[in-house]
């Protein structure tokens, strides 16, 4: 396509060159055959000369020099009427001049449309008059022949004129489009690379937000399980020092701290890989959530219920897993800060949600006036960006003296449903 549009526009160019020398060449050749076949006074000859010159000044000032000028309507007019007013003359002293009107055929282009038409008209009718010889030599009788010449000058050169013009609109045409287009490419690749612009920001963004999630998810994890772990143990080992100084059961609480270390050891490593929480493994949802309250009741000495409601089914591992820190970040906080004496732990299957709900009968406290804790207070706005995580929502009730209750809501994705 480019190859093919370089040579149509050299073609255009060569065409160009050559009608830019018609003038001259109709011009000097109709001097010349005037001059050559005309015994008239010298005077008479003089005058044809400097007419001809004349004719080849207009044209070399306006169509050569300044063509630009001829954009213009009445200055475009102003030039054709001189033009074919210099050509005329020349017919008139000579027929032989009749070469010339091919100028005027070709610069009626510069005129408007609706001039175009009898441009040609009477261009025909100066070809007419010279091909009978000039016009001095039509006279009543050869009127009726310069009638049917001047007719089929109209035809003829009037059709390849307009066929001429037609070529040269269309020629205009595809010259616009081209540019056109040109330019809808020009800003087609300017959007191409500012959208490559736009998609690196993107990712650069990405990449910022992954990473900040996976922080958020990784102090989750450690939260939920080396944190808690750790203070389980620290729980263990003081009460074994405390077991020992009275002879107590101090091998007990070593065993309970050397296990929940192990058991923290492995999901510390199962949160680095991004895996489900081991108990999750092993077994469904409700049995898990029912083995965390058990473990949980054996080191607090404090009854924790598991109740299950609707058709236990089998959720994607998001979900599923979200309800399992929920639960164990809820009993944490019961242990810290409740001093409760029962907790209820609810799973309920409704539908398109699953609901975990926990609740205890202790101290309680006011939800709106709850400030960060010494060590961090990360355990109920680690809940809520877990729960938020999964498209869910976290609600908690609670007042002083009337215990707590947690709420957490997750859609209820079947295992294998990626999102």
């Amino acid at each position: 396509m480019p190859d093919q549009q370089y040579d149509v526009d050299a073609w255009e160019r060569r065409e160009q060159s050559v009608l830019n020398v018609v003038p001259y060449v109709s011009l000097g050749l109709a001097t010349a055959l005037g001059l050559l076949v005309d015994h008239g006074s010298p005077g008479r000859i003089a005058l044809q000369a400097g007419l001809s010159a004349a004719a080849i000044a207009l044209v070399t000032y306006m169509a050569v020099l300044h063509r630009d000028r001829l954009e213009r309507p009445r200055v475009a007019g102003a030039y054709y009427v001189v033009l074919l007013a210099l050509i005329g003359a020349l017919i008139a002293m000579n027929g032989m001049y009749g070469f010339a009107i091919i100028t005027g055929y070709m610069h009626a282009f510069w005129l408007g449309p609706r001039w175009r038409a009898l441009a040609v008209v009477v261009c025909a009718a100066l070809g007419a008059a010279a091909q009978m010889g000039g016009i001095l030599h039509i006279d009543r009788g050869a009127l009726p022949v310069y009638l049917l010449v001047f007719g089929v000058n109209v035809l003829l050169a009037g059709g390849i004129t307009l066929f001429a013009w037609r070529v040269s609109e269309e020629s205009d045409r595809r010259r616009d489009v081209i540019a056109e287009l040109a330019d809808a490419n020009a800003k087609l690749e300017a959007a191409l690379e500012e959208n490559a612009g736009l998609h690196a920001q993107l990712l650069a963004q990405a990449r910022e937000a992954g990473v900040h999630d996976e922080r958020q998810r990784m102090a989750g994890e450690i939260h939920d399980t080396i944190a808690q772990g750790l203070a389980g143990v620290v729980t263990q080992l003081q009460a074994a020092r405390q077991a020992r100084e009275r002879d107590g059961d101090w091998e007990r609480h070593l065993d309970v701290a050397q296990q929940m270390a192990r058991e923290g050891l492995a999901e510390a490593r199962r949160s680095v890989q991004a895996l489900r929480p081991q108990s999750l493994e092993e077994s469904a949802l409700p049995e898990a959530l029912a083995e965390v309250a058990g473990r949980w009741t054996a080191l607090h000495g404090v009854p924790a219920e598991v109740r299950t409601t609707g058709t236990v089914r089998i959720m994607h591992p998001e979900v599923e897993g979200t309800l399992l820190r929920t639960a164990q970040e809820a009993l944490a906080n019961v242990a810290k800060h409740a001093g409760a004496s029962r907790v209820a732990l609810t799973l309920s299957y409704m539908g398109d949600l699953i609901t975990l709900d926990v609740r205890d009968d202790g101290a309680g406290f006011a939800p709106d006036r709850v400030a960060p804790s010494a060590d961090g207070g990360y355990g109920l706005t680690a809940m809520r960006r877990r729960v938020a995580r999964v498209a869910g929502t976290l609600e908690i009730e609670s007042e002083p003296g009337a215990g707590t209750a947690i709420s957490a809501s997750v859609p209820a994705v079947p295992m294998g449903d990626a999102g």
